[in-house]
C-alpha cells in the first residue's frame, strides 16, 4: 500500500523550530520529488517546499525561504522538513505530497499541487506564545 505519513508537528513558540517528518510506505522516496504543502484556516492550500529527485534541487515558497529546509534520509525512507525563525502566521495543517514522478512542478515560483495523487493525512503545527 503507497503512504506517506506525516510527524513532528505540534504547538512551539514564535521564533521557535520544529522538524516534520514524511514517511514512505510502498515505494522508495528516494526516486521521487516530494512536496511540503500547507492550509491554514479559511485559507488556500500553499505549497512550502519541494525536493526533486532528478537533479537533487529544492524549491521553496517566499514564505519559506531562508527559514525552511527539505531534506532526505534514504536510509529511513522518510524526508523532512526543518522549520526555523516559526511566525504565528506558519499556524497550519502541513501535508507530504508526491506524484511518484521526479520533477517538482513549479510555475512562476509557485509549487502546484495540482496533479499530485499521494497525500498523508497531515501534522498540525501551531506557532503562538
Amino acid at each position: 500500500q503507497v503512504q506517506l505519513v506525516e510527524s513532528g508537528g505540534g504547538l512551539v513558540q514564535p521564533g521557535g523550530s520544529l522538524r516534520l517528518s514524511c514517511a514512505a510506505s510502498g515505494f522508495t522516496l528516494e526516486d521521487v520529488a516530494i512536496n511540503w504543502f500547507r492550509q491554514a484556516p479559511g485559507k488556500e492550500r500553499e505549497g512550502v517546499s519541494c525536493s526533486s529527485s532528478s537533479d537533487g534541487r529544492s524549491y521553496y515558497a517566499d514564505s519559506a525561504k531562508d527559514r525552511f529546509t527539505i531534506s532526505r534520509d534514504n536510509t529511513k525512507n522518510t524526508v523532512y522538513l526543518q522549520m526555523n525563525s516559526l511566525k504565528p502566521e506558519d499556524t497550519a495543517v502541513y501535508y507530504c505530497a508526491t506524484n511518484r514522478g521526479d520533477t517538482c512542478l513549479v510555475v512562476g515560483g509557485t509549487i502546484l499541487g495540482k496533479y499530485l495523487e499521494v497525500w498523508g493525512q497531515g501534522t498540525l503545527v501551531t506557532v503562538s506564545s
